[in-house]
């Protein structure tokens, strides 16, 4: 039975993956040779040039133990005498010694221009501020000034050149170190507690990118998957106004929504409008205009729902949800009523 739900997990996980690419991906969701923001198109820049000048270091030593291979090679008609030996060289001294100082210079100061360029941008008064709290082994987004709280996909404006709109995040941890990077938007920012970091991104066309969090969190770090949704202006519009509304329930899911209000869910879960108000889990107000679930381990679907309610460890093992003991029939009706959570 355990071989059967892990394998179970497993078809979830590679679907997920497998319908999680974004259709104008040239190589992969995560190719770091594609940049569409500034942040991003800097640090390739920046890439290029450490490569350019790393591949010429290569070529020169290659050359030149080549050289030397085939030039000093024994012959036949060597008499072996060892050959002269040159001592205390200083222009040889002085020019391993200055080239490799001058190249790491260079280096770092091309570094800590891209860093500075990045890092010292006056933002516009039209910037977008998002707060993002990591959890083990989920994301939490919060956008202060339009009062909308989700989790583990985070949806922001596309940025015109002519009239940019940039997406500011403020990085908060909750627990231990994580770090924000979807390599296609921006570079690596780390969350660490009790310390705030920021970063920006003004993504030039719409679509799904995806990321990780880059820096080791505990069991489930892996699976601690990021979704950003680039949306056009209209989209991004249309999606605060759904998300600011409250939570929606039917008649015929009344017995779900009363054992979800009456088991231990409500202590991790809000779903506005209702006595779940709890802040350890992710915001359920509208579960289902969000394509997966457990932080983008599984696709968003009744069937998931159902097996992430009855046992969270069978699709994402070491997760910090527990499993309820509810009987198939109760996992159901729950599963029914948060799917009504649109």
């Amino acid at each position: 039975m355990g071989g059967v739900r892990y394998f179970r997990c497993g078809a979830v996980f590679a679907a997920v993956t497998a319908s999680a690419a974004p259709a104008h991906s040239p190589l992969s969701p995560t190719n770091i040779f594609a940049p569409v923001s500034t942040p991003a198109q800097s640090i390739f820049d920046l890439s290029l040039f450490v490569l350019t000048v790393t591949a010429s270091i290569f070529l020169v030593v290659f050359s030149l133990l080549a050289y030397a291979v085939v030039k000093f090679r024994r012959r036949s008609s060597d008499d072996r005498r060892e050959p002269a030996q040159v001592y205390g060289s200083t222009q040889v001294e002085l020019a391993w010694t200055v080239i490799p100082v001058l190249i790491v210079v260079v280096l770092f100061l091309a570094t800590a221009r891209v860093i500075a360029s990045i890092q010292n941008v006056e933002q516009p008064a039209t910037a977008l501020n998002v707060t993002v709290i990591g959890h083990q082994y989920w994301w939490e987004y919060r956008y202060p000034s339009q009062k909308v709280v989700t989790a583990n996909e985070l949806h922001i404006p596309v940025s015109d050149p002519a009239h940019p709109i940039p997406t500011v995040l403020t990085l908060l941890s909750a627990d231990t170190d994580h770090s924000f990077w979807v390599p296609r938007l921006g570079g690596k920012t780390d969350l660490i507690p009790n310390h705030p970091n920021s970063m920006w991104m003004d993504p030039h066309e719409t679509g799904l990118y995806l990321g990780q969090c880059a820096q080791y969190c505990g069991t489930q770090h892996a699976k601690m998957l990021l979704r950003v949704y680039v949306d056009s202006r209209e989209d991004f519009n249309r999606w605060i106004q759904e998300q600011q509304q409250p939570a929606h329930s039917a008649e015929q899911v009344s017995e779900g929504q009363r054992i979800f209000e009456q088991t231990a869910c409500v202590s991790c879960h809000t779903v506005a409008g209702t006595p779940a108000n709890g802040t350890n889990g992710p915001d359920l107000t509208h579960l289902m205009s969000r394509q997966t679930i457990a932080a983008g381990a599984a696709s968003n679907t009744l069937e998931n729902l159902m097996a992430w309610i009855s046992n969270p460890a069978v699709i994402k093992p070491g997760c910090k949800m527990p499993s309820m003991g509810l009987s198939a029939p109760q996992a159901a009706a729950v599963a029914a009523y948060l799917e009504t959570l649109r």
